[in-house]
């Protein structure tokens, strides 16, 4: 079995360092050809809607839109369901090719053999 990681953000603007680690070490991973699953959780839900992304700033740090397209692209992005019905955020409103999905399916992910979990 190929190698997976899977990452839980749970940081957004709120905590932008801790944020920006995440979906970091999440395009690093995909360009080392490593599985990626990305979940979107507590404040960085806002990322699953156009055009959030780009609005992150973060000295020094690559543009969280363009990391947030390469896990798109190569990988699977995640919004969590309590996460995203506690903002009203339906799959209408979402970025293509990101799916709503809750902690059955989480741990199911992170308990594959060959996986690895990090949550920022």
């Amino acid at each position: 079995m190929a190698r997976q990681l899977v990452i839980k953000v749970t940081a957004g603007a709120d905590a932008p360092e801790r944020c920006n680690q995440a979906f970091n070490v999440a395009a690093a991973a995909i360009v080392s050809g490593v599985g990626v699953s990305l979940w979107l959780t507590g404040e960085s839900s806002w990322f699953a809607l156009p055009g959030k992304a780009g609005e992150f700033k973060l000295a020094e740090a690559a543009p969280l839109e363009d990391l947030l397209a390469a896990v798109l692209a190569a990988g699977r992005v995640t919004l969590c369901t309590q996460c995203a019905a506690r903002r009203g955020i339906t799959l209408d409103d979402m970025i293509e090719g990101i799916r709503i999905a809750g902690a059955p399916t989480f741990v199911e992910e992170i308990t594959q053999e060959g996986v690895q979990a990090l949550v920022y």
